[in-house]
């Protein structure tokens, strides 16, 4: 594989992070009470915040030649 490739597949993985931060959010907001909505809250804005890290990482990191 490719660099370009890699870094492709690394970027899936980010944006399914950041999609998953959003479905967790709002199943925390709308179904959830008490510690379980705590703690599903605590695991989406972690997945929220490592998709976007890897977002920004592969944004600057370039073109690949």
């Amino acid at each position: 594989m490719s660099t370009a490739e890699i870094k492709e597949i690394i970027s899936f993985g980010g944006i399914g992070l950041l999609i998953l931060a959003i479905a967790f959010i709002q199943l925390s907001r709308r179904k959830l009470t008490g510690v379980i909505s705590l703690i599903v809250s605590i695991v989406a804005y972690i997945c929220l915040l490592v998709g976007a890290l890897i977002v920004v990482f592969i944004v600057i990191s370039g073109p690949t030649g």
